[in-house]
């Protein structure tokens, strides 16, 4: 797994050093973002189409861009393109921990028109950037997941990986839980979220975390098939 995760170690190394300032700015990002209720009812009417949830952080909530450059908007608007009738709710909040996230999972998922046919989720880098154990952040997962699969709705996680400078333990404890969570509950893995997009800095806003409409977009280009797939599982 450590192996596979080197191509990232220097942006990975950045991210670390923007600590701080994401944990400054986590306040400042959250009105803007709005409440997970609030960002649910912004979306669509669901139809007859399939319905995904997407359930995270600021990564998902769409920080910087405008709504309609969101990685669900975009994701759903491709997967529209290609003939599937579906509707993506954004449920992302800039500045979540899983803690956060878990706290508000029953009443953002009370808050949906119906059950989803697909729960996404992208959760863990606010964890690690704020250097919370990893065993923490496996329980919180470990219970969201749980939550999710008690309602019979199929998951989907996209990952995240530890910086480098967390130190090789915190990094064997942290980047395996998506993996292993995936396994427990037959969940499809998109192992970073980032992938292709963090080393590019054409393709991230000047605060080097978050990717722009165009990183967005590639990342939509490479998730969306196995979202597709997903919806299509048996």
């Amino acid at each position: 797994m450590l192996n596979r995760l080197a191509p990232y170690a220097g942006a990975l190394l950045l991210l670390q050093g923007l600590t701080a300032c994401s944990r400054e700015n986590d306040a400042a990002q959250q009105p803007s973002q709005g409440s997970s209720s609030d960002a649910v009812a912004a979306q669509a009417p669901v139809a007859d189409g399939k319905l995904i949830l997407a359930f995270g952080d600021s990564l998902y909530a769409g920080y910087g861009v405008e709504p309609r450059q969101s990685f669900p908007a975009m994701l759903e608007q491709s997967l529209r393109k290609d003939g599937l009738a579906v509707s993506v709710q954004n449920a992302g909040v800039s500045g979540d921990t899983t803690a956060a996230a878990l706290r508000r999972l029953a009443f953002t998922m009370d808050g949906l028109p119906r059950k989803p046919d697909l729960a996404m989720v992208n959760l863990g880098g606010n964890d690690m950037l704020r250097g919370i154990d990893p065993t923490e952040t496996r329980k919180n997962l470990t219970a969201i997941c749980e939550e999710l699969h008690k309602r019979g709705i199929p998951i989907m996680l996209t990952g995240m990986v530890a910086a480098p400078n967390m130190g090789k333990d915190y990094a064997a404890r942290f980047n395996p839980i998506y993996g292993d969570l995936a396994e427990r509950y037959d969940a499809v893995l998109y192992p970073f979220f980032l992938d292709g997009v963090i080393t590019k800095p054409e393709l991230m806003q000047a605060d080097s975390v978050h990717p722009k409409p165009q990183g967005i977009a590639l990342i939509t280009s490479r998730v969306e098939p196995l979202v597709a797939k997903a919806l299509n599982r048996p």
